[in-house]
């Protein structure tokens, strides 16, 4: 069975009269050479005769392993045999095939990138957890005064994302363009304002943060406030390797590489359980000797995440201090972000402050619900991740293709929607069938048993929803995923408000708001995808945006 199609590479005017050459889906005998009449010249015959030679190694690479079948045309098929139908019928088999190959080709580079990638989400709460857990079991004053503490860091951490996915786009949509010179300059620069934000943090953490922490308690929970303060002003010595480390973190996972920061997480993660067991358990440091652990785990882990990015041949100890032109570059991309994480934070803190003034048993039952909630969560952010680290070069690269950026995105939403399912029925059961592991106190146990079925429906619908919104993200789309996390924070926060001025949901009016403020994400960012002019749907939206980042 062959199929016939024009051969773009034939362009000598000599060569009107000779018949087309057909490809084979099986082995078939060479093509005889071409014959030409005697008056032909000597150079334009050899010239022919290596055209000729050459045409398989022009053909072959249109059909490969995980492309479609390109430039086939079933009406030449029907002119040239008798049979045609059955072939066209072939050729549409084929493409099938080829097309279903390519997703699970898609879903298995997926796997593979954002498994290691899922151990650095997972890290961060990691060390939050099991100081949740080392506290929990000597001190319920100590355990309520983590809640307000974590905010303070590993909330004030997750604000501070805006600098790692403004530094993976850009270096993932430089290397797009391989320019090797823009993705060092642009790595300086983000290095720079990376420390900037580390040190203004570490100063507010020192002179301002009892300040902050007594209004966030509240007059209800003052008893809280020094232990919690302690907590987040040894924490806050880290603040500038942290958002050193996360633009060489980001920097990596732009450049697809996901083992490279695991290896450093990993080590950090390990520094900072055996610190906690010899520091809370051993010397009975309580939650001063968790936060001295955890922060020497992650200055270790910056170091760590600098010494990666090294050795893929970039000078992770370049800082350049950003031109105006650049800085409003970044400023185009960072300002939106930085919207959608400061709304995300401002929700997860309002359930935070308004389980606070519930009392110690209920804000105890909160923090370790809430830092379950963020050990499991993180599992769809590599998701994301994945997301903005191929789909540029799909959106913007040289070889941009719609189609398999549709199809890449179908891959995430099916490995997401299995790992939502997964995480929650996971994440549930362990508060649910193993409660002493953070508390013996049976009220605080009770607390938390009150809110295990919002906890899986919301937890359910995050991976998912991590995959559209990395999709937007990657395709540059930020005023719409701003405004949408916006109008999102705001039913949530009005939601929050009615629970807590009614004063009978308890606990369980705040997790129903964040099941509000999860499904209306996911619906929002689904929406925009499946609209017509969406950033996979529009070919010119495309064109538009490769425009203006030509132009930046």
């Amino acid at each position: 069975m062959s199929l016939s199609f024009h051969t773009p590479l034939l362009k000598n005017p000599n060569l009107k009269n000779i018949s087309r050459p057909s490809v084979l889906f099986s082995k078939s005998p060479p093509s005889p050479p071409l014959s030409l009449p005697p008056s032909t010249p000597l150079h334009t015959s050899l010239s022919l005769q290596s055209s000729n030679r050459n045409i398989n190694r022009f053909i072959t690479p249109c059909i490969g392993s995980d492309q479609e079948i390109l430039n086939t045309e079933p009406e030449i098929l029907s002119e040239n045999d008798n049979n045609g139908d059955d072939k066209v019928e072939a050729v549409r088999l084929k493409r099938s095939e080829l097309e279903n190959q390519s997703i699970w080709t898609q879903m298995k580079e997926i796997m593979m990138f954002s498994g290691p990638a899922t151990g650095l989400w997972i890290c961060g709460p990691l060390m939050s957890l099991i100081s949740t857990a080392v506290i929990g079991r000597g001190s319920s004053t100590e355990l309520a005064a983590l809640g307000p503490g974590t905010v303070f860091c590993d909330n004030m951490n997750l604000l501070f994302m805006f600098l790692s996915i403004a530094t993976s786009n850009m270096v993932a949509t430089s290397l797009a363009k391989r320019d090797k010179n823009e993705v060092q300059h642009q790595i300086s620069i983000l290095l720079f304002i990376g420390l900037a934000c580390g040190i203004l943090m570490l100063l507010f953490t020192q002179f301002l943060g009892p300040w902050a922490l007594t209004a966030f308690a509240g007059p209800k929970n003052v008893h809280i406030v020094p232990v919690a303060s302690k907590y987040v002003q040894i924490r806050g010595l880290a603040w500038p390797a942290v958002l050193y480390g996360l633009v060489s973190q980001s920097s990596s996972l732009g450049m697809k590489d996901s083992v490279g920061p695991l290896k450093a997480l990993v080590v950090a993660s390990a520094v900072n359980a055996i610190g906690h067991l010899v520091l809370c358990s051993f010397l009975g440091y309580g939650i001063t000797g968790a936060a001295w652990a955890t922060m020497t785990s992650q200055v270790i882990a910056a170091y760590m995440m600098i010494e990666a990015l090294n050795k893929k041949g970039y000078n992770a100890f370049a800082v350049s201090i950003p031109s105006p032109k650049e800085f409003l570059q970044i400023f185009s991309i960072a300002a939106p972000v930085f919207v959608t994480m400061f709304s995300k934070v401002a929700f997860y803190s309002l359930m935070t402050y308004f389980a606070t003034a519930m009392g110690t048993f209920t804000v105890a039952a909160h923090q370790v619900m809430i830092q379950m909630y963020g050990m499991c969560v993180v599992w769809g952010e590599p998701l994301s991740q994945t997301a903005q680290s191929f789909m540029p070069e799909l959106l913007y690269g040289v070889e941009r293709s719609l189609d398999k950026a549709r199809t890449l995105l179908k891959s995430l939403m099916i490995i997401g929607a299995i790992l939502g399912a997964i995480i929650a029925s996971v994440g549930a059961s362990i508060p649910w069938l193993f409660p002493n592991i953070f508390t013996h106190d049976l009220k605080v146990i009770q607390e938390m048993h009150k809110v295990l079925i919002l906890f899986f429906v919301a937890l359910s619908a995050t991976p998912c929803t991590h995959s559209l919104e990395g999709t937007l993200l990657a395709g540059r789309d930020f005023k719409f995923i701003s405004l949408s996390m916006s109008g999102c924070f705001s039913l949530g926060a009005l939601l929050l408000m009615l629970a807590s001025s009614k004063g009978v949901y308890g606990l369980q009016g705040c997790w129903c708001a964040l099941v509000a403020f999860q499904w209306a994400r996911f619906f929002f960012a689904l929406r925009r995808l499946l609209s017509p002019k969406g950033i996979l749907s529009s070919e010119e939206t495309v064109e538009y945006k490769l425009g203006k980042l030509k132009a930046a």
